[in-house]
């Protein structure tokens, strides 16, 4: 059995979970999100807490066991607390800005790069090359950030481009810094 599956999710106060069909739902302040279940996972709640259970002993149910838990637990902190992602830019001339709810990058290119947010999901910029990425759901927040860093990522020569905060970008020595050694 998984040493993770078997932990209990806490619901802090204002967070509810509804168990339907094979399908979870986690209400909370900040919104609501559902998520389909496997069949060989179960979801108890008891003493606000949630405990995620198997059903049967086999491979694919243990394999199961611990990510449903975890995905479960994600989805608690999204509603209460959400999630984000910081971007930034280094580069000469790259800039990030809003305009009305889309990202407008310019990042080296002939053109401009917009980027639209799906449903769930927030940007800020801060500055001209801090960008945050905001919502309640943990994967779709860390897809969308790889998306952005996706339109220029960070080169191993100069490290211009986007990068995650606090991401160390692995440097490679030039031709001529070689070539005098």
């Amino acid at each position: 059995m998984s040493r993770i599956g078997k932990q209990p999710i806490n619901l802090p106060e204002g967070v509810e979970i509804s168990v339907k069909d094979n399908e979870i739902t986690v209400k909370g302040p900040k919104g609501v999100i559902t998520r389909q279940l496997r069949p060989e996972i179960e979801v108890e709640i008891k003493d606000g807490q949630a405990l995620v259970s198997i059903k049967e002993e086999t491979l694919q149910a243990k394999a199961f066991h611990g990510l449903f838990r975890t995905l479960i637990d994600n989805d608690v902190q999204g509603v209460t607390n959400g999630w984000d992602k910081t971007l930034e830019m280094t580069g000469v001339g790259y800039r990030a800005k809003m305009e009305e709810k889309n990202l407008i990058l310019e990042v080296g290119f002939s053109h401009l790069v917009t980027i639209k947010p799906p449903e769930g999901i927030e940007f800020k910029v801060e500055g001209n090359d801090k960008m945050i990425v905001a919502g309640i759901r943990k994967d779709q927040v860390g897809h969308i950030a790889a998306k952005i860093r996706s339109v220029r990522p960070p080169e191993p020569y100069k490290g211009k481009g986007i990068h995650y905060l606090g991401e160390v970008i692995r440097r490679k020595e030039g031709k001529r810094a070689g070539a005098t050694a």
